[in-house]
């Protein structure tokens, strides 16, 4: 996820002024041309206070609908409970880590993801290339510096800053975060970094390097959790690219019952083997 500093309430606290009073609440002010508009308060989390209830997120009339809270720090324990109970973690360079979850949700349902023609031609001649392979886990820290330093239209910055990167890497270390990467030639060239709780999967961020690296990432991760029983994939916020690949918005309920019924299945095995492309019904080779 990456922000645009230059349209206010575009992007997470974007043009927000964010100051704690002595109830641990924040007001924020979202300087908007010619108006400035107040909202409720959003609760000051110190580093040792539970999430707020993701009921209490700002609604659809909000600037930023989904924001639920300001504050405590992002390191691995906060991560993790925060995945748990269906919040992320978004803001910008600058700013107090600002916590989210969103309704509707994003979510990808694994068996309505969209592999349209273009995409299956190029998997098959991905599969076809010896020179061409997925990694699991192989460059977990690279996937996530790429995916903080790649351009994006209509976007100047990303969120994904170093010591957001470590504390990914300290959840990755614990088997809570894991890559799917695109190799050619012995390059990394795309990819996507996910958590995963369970079989409950939220996807992260992707980068590509060379056209489809990161839909190909996206097709391997769709067969893994085909052949482990994961029925979808946290998409967090809609996208038209989301969209065309068959993410759809679903109600925030319907997604944390799912996902947290997930959640209390062993993790799946994160090893990607050619064969599991079957899952998407394309042709195998030897």
């Amino acid at each position: 996820r990456t922000v645009n500093p230059q349209v206010p309430g575009s992007s997470p606290g974007r043009g927000a002024k964010i100051k704690p009073d002595r109830c641990q609440f924040v007001w924020l002010f979202f300087i908007i041309p010619a108006v400035t508009t107040a909202h409720p308060p959003l609760p000051w989390l110190t580093p040792h206070d539970p999430f707020p209830p993701v009921s209490t997120a700002w609604g659809q009339d909000s600037p930023l609908p989904g924001l639920l809270a300001a504050g405590a720090v992002v390191d691995a324990p906060h991560l993790q409970a925060a995945y748990q109970q269906g919040i992320f973690p978004w803001f910008s360079v600058g700013q107090p880590p600002l916590w989210w979850s969103p309704d509707p949700r994003m979510v990808l349902q694994v068996e309505r993801f969209r592999l349209h023609r273009s995409l299956r031609q190029t998997l098959k001649n991905f599969q076809r290339n010896p020179r061409c392979s997925i990694r699991i886990d192989h460059s977990f820290r690279q996937v996530m510096q790429h995916c903080a330093a790649t351009p994006r239209p209509g976007q100047d910055g990303t969120w994904i800053v170093p010591s957001i990167i470590d504390a990914y890497c300290d959840l990755h270390a614990q088997g809570l975060a894991h890559s799917v990467e695109t190799w050619i030639g012995g390059e990394l060239v795309g990819g996507l970094y996910c958590v995963a709780l369970g079989r409950a999967v939220y996807g992260e961020s992707m980068f590509a390097h060379q056209r489809d690296a990161s839909k190909i990432a996206l097709a391997a991760l769709v067969a893994l959790c085909r052949s482990a029983g994961v029925v979808q994939i946290d998409c967090q916020q809609a996208t038209r690219h989301l969209a065309s690949l068959g993410a759809a918005e679903m109600p925030r309920d319907d997604f944390l019952q799912v996902a947290q019924a997930q959640q209390t299945y062993p993790a799946m095995h994160w090893q990607f083997s050619p064969h599991l492309w079957a899952t998407l019904g394309l042709p195998t080779y030897d």
